[in-house]
């Protein structure tokens, strides 16, 4: 696995420009912070903006803020908890780990036994890394974009859509480019809450 220690021995040898953590999925997003506290300089997204958006509290606010919408949601570290939100919610529901990318570890869940089997099998559950839970969105159509931005505007060159159906994990996912499905409609508000 990649570890903070192998990233550094690289960078001080080799003497890049910088590091891009966007590339390889959730570890290299993980230690970004902690290269950057040993002195590798970040190249595009910094760690801080990083854990802004993984940190549902930050980023409940900020999707608050620019005013786009989202699923009901919620966070939680007991049994209780989570029953507490699913019941103001409702089923079913969408449980994952905090902190995780791609939606490894996640779930639908459609009762109060299956949440509390999650929850029962969830580990490393701490009020810093809490089971994020989220209103599942039945039959829905699930999309994706990447943007380029040099921190004035941004680039939204496309709109992907996923071929399986909303929920499954990602890295399990395949896209079509263009989307199929998605109205221009959908597309140019999805562009618009990209770049806001």
């Amino acid at each position: 696995p990649l570890t903070v220690e192998d990233v550094m021995s690289i960078y001080n040898k080799e003497k890049p420009l910088g590091i891009i953590v966007q590339f390889g999925g959730q570890t290299p997003l993980n230690i970004a912070a902690e290269l950057e506290k040993r002195g590798a300089h970040i190249l595009g997204t910094s760690p801080a903006i990083i854990d802004m958006a993984e940190d549902r509290d930050q980023f409940n606010a900020m999707m608050r803020k620019l005013n786009i919408p989202m699923p009901e949601s919620g966070m939680a570290v007991s049994v209780e908890e989570a029953l507490e939100i699913a019941h103001r919610i409702g089923y079913p529901m969408m449980v994952r780990p905090s902190y995780v990318l791609g939606g490894r570890g996640m779930e639908v869940v459609y009762d109060d036994d299956m949440l509390r089997n999650y929850m029962a099998a969830a580990i490393d559950v701490t009020p810093e890394r809490p089971i994020l839970m989220d209103r599942f969105l039945q039959n829905a159509l699930e999309c994706e974009t990447d943007a380029i931005s040099d921190g004035n505007h941004a680039f939204v060159p496309t709109v992907m859509q996923h071929i399986e159906q909303a929920g499954v994990h990602s890295g399990d996912s395949a896209c079509v480019i263009p989307s199929v499905e998605i109205s221009e409609e959908n597309k140019e508000l999805i562009r618009k809450y990209t770049t806001a």
